[in-house]
């Protein structure tokens, strides 16, 4: 019952915690597909040198832990100009999420056959006109399992956040837990918000994936 009454009465301040790390979640889920999707479309391009550019990023990233590339562009590059908790948090997690997403979209794009690309450009489209209309619509539909695991793996990312005191859910948490010295009740009460998150993304990936299907049939 104690922990249940704290639930509600802390509930307002978790909540809005919860809004925050969602738009954090959402902002660098949202510029790491921008820069996934373009790391992928180098990776796959006939050119070396840019094949070559595209797996230094993705070594460079997958090679470094995740807080270390957090306190880099939140102290690092704030010598240079200041982003902000907030951006230098969602920036991060692009860049971080951005190099796996890469490899998603490369894997999705190269499944599709190649014989649509050449029938495509016997057409008389152009690479990208191509690309953009037949390549990439199709390769989307196949990659919507591993960019909605993806976006999970962001979400629970986000909470290191919470070392440069951004007042995210597992940041909240810990305030309440120095607080009052009850750090299992308010731990146990950050994961509560998290699985719900956790649970609704999932249940929307889940619903968008039939969707498509659907459409396919």
């Amino acid at each position: 019952m104690h922990f249940l009454s704290d639930l509600i009465t802390y509930g307002p301040f978790f909540f809005k915690a919860m809004q925050i790390t969602v738009l954090l979640t959402a902002a660098s889920i949202t510029i790491g597909m921008a820069i996934g999707l373009f790391v992928a479309l180098l990776k796959i391009s006939k050119r070396k040198l840019l094949n070559r550019l595209a797996d230094l990023y993705i070594g460079l990233i997958r090679g470094t832990p995740l807080i270390v590339q957090l306190f880099f562009v939140y102290f690092g590059l704030a010598e240079i100009v200041d982003f902000g908790q907030f951006w230098s948090a969602s920036i991060a997690l692009a860049v971080h999420s951005g190099a796996y997403i890469a490899e998603i979209f490369r894997a999705g794009i190269q499944s599709i056959d190649r014989g649509q690309m050449e029938a495509a450009r016997s057409l008389g489209m152009s690479y990208p006109l191509a690309m953009r209309r037949i390549i990439l619509p199709q390769a989307f539909k196949r990659v919507i399992p591993p960019l909605g695991n993806q976006f999970i793996i962001g979400l629970k990312d986000s909470s290191l956040a919470a070392f440069i005191a951004m007042d995210e859910l597992f940041h909240l948490a810990q305030r309440f837990a120095a607080s009052t010295f009850r750090s299992m009740e308010f731990y146990a009460m950050g994961g509560l918000y998290y699985l719900f998150l956790i649970t609704i993304f999932t249940l929307a990936v889940n619903a968008l994936e039939r969707r498509l299907k659907v459409d396919e049939i």
